[in-house]
Protein backbone atom coordinates (compact mmCIF):
# COMPACT_ATOMS: atom_id res chain seq x y z
CA UNK A 1 0.00 0.00 0.00
CA UNK A 2 1.75 2.99 -0.99
CA UNK A 3 0.53 6.88 -1.82
CA UNK A 4 -0.36 7.31 -5.40
CA UNK A 5 -2.72 8.36 -7.78
CA UNK A 6 -3.90 7.33 -11.48
CA UNK A 7 -5.78 9.06 -14.57
CA UNK A 8 -8.17 7.61 -16.68
CA UNK A 9 -6.76 9.13 -19.39
CA UNK A 10 -4.38 7.37 -19.11
CA UNK A 11 -5.53 3.63 -18.73
CA UNK A 12 -3.92 0.57 -18.36
CA UNK A 13 -6.74 -1.23 -20.48
CA UNK A 14 -9.67 -0.31 -22.55
CA UNK A 15 -12.17 -2.78 -23.04
CA UNK A 16 -15.18 -2.26 -25.90
CA UNK A 17 -17.88 -4.47 -26.68
CA UNK A 18 -21.60 -3.37 -28.14
CA UNK A 19 -22.98 -0.39 -26.82
CA UNK A 20 -20.39 0.53 -24.24
CA UNK A 21 -16.25 0.20 -23.27
CA UNK A 22 -14.74 0.14 -19.62
CA UNK A 23 -12.02 2.03 -19.09
CA UNK A 24 -9.21 0.88 -16.49
CA UNK A 25 -6.33 1.95 -13.91
CA UNK A 26 -4.44 -0.59 -11.80
CA UNK A 27 -2.97 0.58 -8.40
CA UNK A 28 -0.84 -2.14 -6.98
CA UNK A 29 -3.49 -4.97 -5.92
CA UNK A 30 -6.24 -2.10 -7.19
CA UNK A 31 -8.07 -2.25 -10.18
CA UNK A 32 -10.79 0.36 -10.64
CA UNK A 33 -13.31 0.48 -13.84
CA UNK A 34 -14.81 3.67 -15.48
CA UNK A 35 -18.15 2.00 -17.12
CA UNK A 36 -19.81 3.48 -20.20
CA UNK A 37 -22.71 1.94 -21.31
CA UNK A 38 -24.96 3.59 -24.01
CA UNK A 39 -28.37 3.84 -24.47
CA UNK A 40 -29.97 0.60 -25.35
CA UNK A 41 -26.58 -1.51 -23.53
CA UNK A 42 -27.44 -4.35 -21.73
CA UNK A 43 -25.58 -7.03 -20.07
CA UNK A 44 -27.72 -10.21 -21.10
CA UNK A 45 -27.47 -8.57 -24.93
CA UNK A 46 -23.72 -6.92 -25.14
CA UNK A 47 -21.55 -8.81 -22.82
CA UNK A 48 -23.28 -12.55 -22.62
CA UNK A 49 -21.71 -13.16 -25.57
CA UNK A 50 -18.29 -12.70 -24.47
CA UNK A 51 -18.68 -13.59 -20.97
CA UNK A 52 -21.04 -16.45 -20.98
CA UNK A 53 -23.26 -18.05 -18.03
CA UNK A 54 -27.06 -16.51 -17.49
CA UNK A 55 -26.63 -13.69 -15.53
CA UNK A 56 -23.91 -11.50 -14.57
CA UNK A 57 -21.45 -13.06 -11.92
CA UNK A 58 -19.18 -10.07 -10.89
CA UNK A 59 -20.24 -8.28 -7.68
CA UNK A 60 -19.68 -4.70 -8.75
CA UNK A 61 -19.75 -2.03 -6.14
CA UNK A 62 -18.91 1.84 -6.90
CA UNK A 63 -21.31 4.80 -7.79
CA UNK A 64 -23.16 6.08 -10.64
CA UNK A 65 -21.58 9.66 -12.01
CA UNK A 66 -24.73 9.96 -14.57
CA UNK A 67 -27.32 8.17 -16.53
CA UNK A 68 -29.73 5.53 -14.90
CA UNK A 69 -29.15 1.79 -15.04
CA UNK A 70 -31.40 -0.86 -13.79
CA UNK A 71 -30.32 -4.26 -12.12
CA UNK A 72 -32.51 -7.32 -12.00
CA UNK A 73 -31.34 -10.18 -9.62
CA UNK A 74 -32.22 -13.84 -10.93
CA UNK A 75 -34.59 -14.18 -8.35
CA UNK A 76 -36.59 -11.27 -10.06
CA UNK A 77 -35.79 -7.99 -7.18
CA UNK A 78 -34.62 -5.23 -8.87
CA UNK A 79 -32.64 -1.82 -8.40
CA UNK A 80 -32.04 1.63 -10.74
CA UNK A 81 -28.88 3.93 -9.86
CA UNK A 82 -28.82 7.42 -11.07
CA UNK A 83 -26.53 10.20 -10.41
CA UNK A 84 -24.45 10.40 -7.39
CA UNK A 85 -25.81 6.94 -5.74
CA UNK A 86 -23.41 4.47 -4.24
CA UNK A 87 -24.74 0.86 -5.90
CA UNK A 88 -23.99 -2.79 -4.96
CA UNK A 89 -24.68 -5.58 -7.01
CA UNK A 90 -24.56 -8.84 -6.28
CA UNK A 91 -23.50 -12.33 -8.31
CA UNK A 92 -26.36 -13.16 -10.79
CA UNK A 93 -28.12 -10.12 -12.36
CA UNK A 94 -28.78 -8.75 -15.47
CA UNK A 95 -28.62 -4.63 -16.32
CA UNK A 96 -29.41 -2.56 -18.38
CA UNK A 97 -29.59 1.28 -19.44
CA UNK A 98 -32.55 3.24 -18.26
CA UNK A 99 -33.32 6.32 -20.75
CA UNK A 100 -31.58 7.89 -24.13
CA UNK A 101 -28.66 9.43 -21.45
CA UNK A 102 -25.37 7.02 -21.09
CA UNK A 103 -24.90 5.30 -17.92
CA UNK A 104 -21.23 5.93 -16.52
CA UNK A 105 -20.12 4.70 -13.04
CA UNK A 106 -17.04 3.79 -11.85
CA UNK A 107 -16.70 0.38 -10.00
CA UNK A 108 -14.16 -0.37 -7.18
CA UNK A 109 -14.83 -4.48 -7.33
CA UNK A 110 -15.18 -6.12 -9.91
CA UNK A 111 -12.57 -4.01 -12.76
CA UNK A 112 -9.72 -7.18 -13.02
CA UNK A 113 -11.48 -9.14 -15.74
CA UNK A 114 -14.90 -7.48 -16.23
CA UNK A 115 -16.00 -7.03 -19.85
CA UNK A 116 -12.82 -9.01 -21.01
CA UNK A 117 -13.55 -11.12 -23.91
CA UNK A 118 -13.36 -14.80 -22.57
CA UNK A 119 -14.18 -17.28 -25.74
CA UNK A 120 -11.21 -19.26 -26.34
CA UNK A 121 -9.41 -19.45 -29.84
CA UNK A 122 -9.62 -23.02 -29.23
CA UNK A 123 -12.39 -25.59 -27.92
CA UNK A 124 -9.43 -27.13 -25.78
CA UNK A 125 -6.79 -25.09 -23.19
CA UNK A 126 -4.50 -25.93 -20.05
CA UNK A 127 -5.94 -24.53 -16.67
CA UNK A 128 -5.95 -24.56 -13.35
CA UNK A 129 -8.97 -25.46 -12.11
CA UNK A 130 -10.47 -25.13 -8.18
CA UNK A 131 -13.37 -27.05 -6.52
CA UNK A 132 -14.62 -26.04 -2.99
CA UNK A 133 -17.76 -27.39 -1.46
CA UNK A 134 -19.14 -26.07 1.89
CA UNK A 135 -18.82 -28.57 4.94
CA UNK A 136 -22.18 -29.62 5.96
CA UNK A 137 -23.85 -27.65 3.99
CA UNK A 138 -27.26 -29.89 3.93
CA UNK A 139 -27.31 -29.66 7.78
CA UNK A 140 -26.53 -26.02 7.90
CA UNK A 141 -29.49 -25.66 5.36
CA UNK A 142 -31.75 -27.10 7.99
CA UNK A 143 -30.31 -25.52 10.78
CA UNK A 144 -30.57 -21.84 9.60
CA UNK A 145 -33.66 -21.78 7.40
CA UNK A 146 -34.61 -21.48 3.72
CA UNK A 147 -34.77 -18.06 4.09
CA UNK A 148 -31.32 -17.41 6.09
CA UNK A 149 -29.66 -20.00 4.05
CA UNK A 150 -30.20 -18.36 0.65
CA UNK A 151 -28.78 -15.43 1.73
CA UNK A 152 -25.52 -17.15 3.53
CA UNK A 153 -24.92 -18.72 -0.07
CA UNK A 154 -25.71 -15.12 -1.84
CA UNK A 155 -23.30 -13.81 0.65
CA UNK A 156 -20.52 -16.72 0.22
CA UNK A 157 -21.31 -16.55 -3.81
CA UNK A 158 -19.85 -12.93 -3.52
CA UNK A 159 -17.16 -13.31 -1.97
CA UNK A 160 -16.09 -15.90 -3.72
CA UNK A 161 -16.21 -13.88 -6.95
CA UNK A 162 -14.55 -11.24 -5.76
CA UNK A 163 -11.85 -13.69 -4.45
CA UNK A 164 -11.16 -15.28 -7.18
CA UNK A 165 -11.10 -12.01 -9.96
CA UNK A 166 -8.58 -10.68 -7.53
CA UNK A 167 -6.46 -13.80 -8.24
CA UNK A 168 -7.25 -13.33 -12.44
CA UNK A 169 -9.73 -16.59 -12.37
CA UNK A 170 -13.08 -16.93 -13.78
CA UNK A 171 -15.97 -18.29 -11.89
CA UNK A 172 -16.68 -20.58 -14.09
CA UNK A 173 -20.56 -21.74 -12.34
CA UNK A 174 -21.60 -21.75 -8.64
CA UNK A 175 -22.50 -25.62 -7.38
CA UNK A 176 -25.11 -25.15 -4.77
CA UNK A 177 -22.96 -25.09 -2.36
CA UNK A 178 -19.11 -24.30 -3.79
CA UNK A 179 -18.01 -22.98 -6.91
CA UNK A 180 -15.96 -24.21 -10.00
CA UNK A 181 -13.20 -21.87 -10.93
CA UNK A 182 -10.61 -20.97 -13.60
CA UNK A 183 -7.09 -19.88 -13.14
CA UNK A 184 -4.12 -19.37 -15.61
CA UNK A 185 -1.40 -20.39 -13.16
CA UNK A 186 -1.62 -23.44 -10.25
CA UNK A 187 0.27 -20.35 -8.16
CA UNK A 188 -3.29 -17.94 -8.66
CA UNK A 189 -5.29 -21.27 -8.51
CA UNK A 190 -3.81 -22.09 -5.18
CA UNK A 191 -3.69 -18.37 -3.58
CA UNK A 192 -7.80 -18.26 -5.02
CA UNK A 193 -8.16 -21.16 -2.99
CA UNK A 194 -6.51 -19.84 0.36
CA UNK A 195 -8.68 -16.66 0.03
CA UNK A 196 -11.59 -18.61 -0.98
CA UNK A 197 -11.34 -20.46 2.53
CA UNK A 198 -10.70 -17.38 4.25
CA UNK A 199 -13.83 -16.03 2.43
CA UNK A 200 -15.48 -19.07 3.83
CA UNK A 201 -14.35 -18.70 7.54
CA UNK A 202 -15.68 -14.88 8.06
CA UNK A 203 -18.94 -16.41 7.35
CA UNK A 204 -19.01 -19.03 10.00
CA UNK A 205 -18.49 -21.39 7.38
CA UNK A 206 -15.95 -24.25 6.39
CA UNK A 207 -14.99 -25.55 2.63
CA UNK A 208 -13.25 -27.95 1.30
CA UNK A 209 -11.13 -27.88 -1.93
CA UNK A 210 -8.77 -29.21 -4.49
CA UNK A 211 -6.78 -28.06 -7.10
CA UNK A 212 -5.43 -29.55 -10.04
CA UNK A 213 -3.96 -28.21 -13.57
CA UNK A 214 -4.82 -30.34 -16.73
CA UNK A 215 -6.42 -29.71 -20.31
CA UNK A 216 -10.10 -29.23 -20.15
CA UNK A 217 -12.65 -28.44 -22.61
CA UNK A 218 -14.33 -25.61 -23.17
CA UNK A 219 -18.20 -25.98 -23.63
CA UNK A 220 -20.45 -22.87 -23.72
CA UNK A 221 -19.76 -21.14 -20.32
CA UNK A 222 -18.99 -24.31 -18.31
CA UNK A 223 -15.74 -26.38 -18.17
CA UNK A 224 -15.54 -30.15 -18.95
CA UNK A 225 -12.75 -32.78 -19.28
CA UNK A 226 -10.57 -35.27 -16.72
CA UNK A 227 -8.86 -32.17 -15.20
CA UNK A 228 -12.43 -30.79 -13.64
CA UNK A 229 -12.90 -34.34 -12.63
CA UNK A 230 -9.38 -35.04 -11.13
CA UNK A 231 -10.15 -31.95 -9.20
CA UNK A 232 -13.71 -32.94 -8.09
CA UNK A 233 -12.63 -36.19 -7.11
CA UNK A 234 -9.83 -34.46 -4.96
CA UNK A 235 -11.66 -31.96 -3.09
CA UNK A 236 -13.85 -35.15 -2.16
CA UNK A 237 -10.80 -36.51 -0.06
CA UNK A 238 -10.63 -33.34 1.85
CA UNK A 239 -12.03 -32.84 5.12
CA UNK A 240 -12.97 -29.56 6.52
CA UNK A 241 -10.52 -26.65 5.66
CA UNK A 242 -8.40 -28.76 3.73
CA UNK A 243 -6.99 -27.38 0.36
CA UNK A 244 -5.63 -30.59 -1.29
CA UNK A 245 -3.50 -30.60 -4.46
CA UNK A 246 -1.95 -32.95 -6.98
CA UNK A 247 1.14 -34.14 -7.73
CA UNK A 248 1.08 -32.23 -10.90
CA UNK A 249 0.19 -28.75 -9.22
CA UNK A 250 2.89 -28.89 -6.38
CA UNK A 251 5.57 -30.45 -9.15
CA UNK A 252 4.38 -26.85 -11.29
CA UNK A 253 5.02 -24.41 -8.44
CA UNK A 254 7.91 -25.56 -7.28
CA UNK A 255 10.67 -22.33 -6.06
CA UNK A 256 7.19 -20.54 -4.97
CA UNK A 257 6.76 -19.69 -1.19
CA UNK A 258 3.53 -22.10 -0.92
CA UNK A 259 4.16 -24.89 1.54
CA UNK A 260 2.84 -28.21 1.21
CA UNK A 261 2.87 -31.34 3.44
CA UNK A 262 2.67 -35.16 2.24
CA UNK A 263 -1.54 -36.04 2.33
CA UNK A 264 -1.27 -39.37 0.79
CA UNK A 265 -1.75 -41.69 -1.50
CA UNK A 266 -5.28 -42.38 -2.70
CA UNK A 267 -7.70 -43.88 -4.68
CA UNK A 268 -9.72 -41.31 -6.30
CA UNK A 269 -13.28 -42.82 -7.89
CA UNK A 270 -13.43 -43.51 -10.89
CA UNK A 271 -9.35 -43.34 -12.09
CA UNK A 272 -7.19 -46.45 -12.37
CA UNK A 273 -4.25 -46.75 -9.77
CA UNK A 274 -3.86 -44.38 -7.20
CA UNK A 275 -2.65 -40.76 -6.98
CA UNK A 276 0.14 -38.72 -4.09
CA UNK A 277 -2.14 -35.74 -2.57
CA UNK A 278 -0.20 -32.91 -0.68
CA UNK A 279 -1.85 -30.37 1.46
CA UNK A 280 -1.72 -26.78 0.85
CA UNK A 281 -0.29 -25.68 4.75
CA UNK A 282 -2.29 -22.88 6.44
CA UNK A 283 0.41 -20.62 6.80
CA UNK A 284 0.83 -20.03 2.87
CA UNK A 285 0.24 -16.51 2.00
CA UNK A 286 -2.57 -14.77 -0.50
CA UNK A 287 -1.14 -12.10 -1.82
Amino acid sequence: MRLQRRRFSEATDVRRFPHGHITVVEMDDNVVGRMTYEPGWRWSVDIKPIAGGDACQFHHLGFTVSGRLRVQMSDGAEIETGPDEVFEFPPGHDAWVVGYEAWVGIDFEAMRTYGMDVRPEADRTLASIVLTDIVDSTRLAGEMGAVRWRETIGAHNSRATAAIDRQRGRLVKTTGDGVLASFESPERALRGAIALRRAARDLDLRIRAGVHTGEVEITGDDLRGIAVHTAARIMAVAGPDEILVSATVMDLVDGSDLEFEDAGVHELKGFRGTRQLFRLIESAPVR
